[in-house]
């Protein structure tokens, strides 16, 4: 794993670091429970606007895994997979909306300067959807860029949207449940009692691993193909 593709799970453990160390050193809980009060008040309107936010942070290339973390400590396990899958889907949409219309030009300059890209291109022109899955599993193109690089390849609006979406999946499930664990830390954590706990995020941790191992190795192979 290059430094790249290391820094993402980087950025997450500092993240979750300091959660916890807020939630120790801090009145952590008491400011999540008057944040969580508000949020309450505010009705449907609060996953509107957090899904609003993240997609904004989506089409600006900002660190969108914050988004997903702070998901986890604000709404909890299900609700947080809900809304940050659903805020990363909208958002690589909207990228790749504005990739392919209105951004052109400077996304074929990223590619120009990346060879690793026009083998993807290549790739994606023979295997469609089934190379952007594998893509959303694998961290071997960062989130943010590929969305508007997806735009300038062959593959079609739809077919992206469900394949970001299925592959997006088990990485939201797992940045979640670290949101959620230093959530926990506070004291306000909706996950199982006692080791439940632990098994959810672990279970969610194996399983992300194993895909992005999987897919990975799928990806590399035809990537070396295309560069052949």
């Amino acid at each position: 794993m290059t430094a790249r593709r290391s820094a993402r799970w980087i950025v997450a453990a500092v993240v979750v670091a300091a959660l916890f160390a807020a939630g120790r050193l801090l009145p952590f809980r008491d400011w999540l429970a008057s944040f969580e009060r508000w949020i309450a008040g505010l009705g449907p309107a609060a996953y509107v606007l957090y899904v609003a936010a993240y997609v904004l942070v989506t089409v600006l290339m900002l660190p969108a895994i914050l988004m997903t973390l702070g998901a986890g400590v604000v709404f909890g396990l299900v609700r947080g997979v809900a809304v940050a899958w659903t805020g990363a889907t909208l958002g690589a949409a909207a990228s790749f909306l504005i990739g392919r219309y209105v951004a052109r030009e400077r996304v074929d300059r990223w590619i120009a300067a990346n060879p690793r890209y026009a083998a993807i291109d290549r790739a994606i022109g023979r295997k469609g959807w089934r190379i952007v899955l594998l893509l959303r599993l694998s961290p071997l193109v960062p989130f943010v860029v590929s969305n508007y690089f997806y735009g300038l390849t062959a593959i079609a609006f739809w077919p992206y949207v469900a394949a970001s979406a299925l592959g997006m999946l088990p990485l939201a499930f797992l940045y979640v449940s670290l949101g959620v664990a230093a959530r926990q830390a506070a004291g306000a954590s909706d996950m199982p009692p006692g080791p439940g706990r632990w098994i959810v995020v672990g279970v969610g941790v194996v399983v992300t691993v194993a895909a992005t191992l999987y897919a990975r190795r799928i990806v590399r192979q035809a990537l070396d193909t295309e560069t052949k």
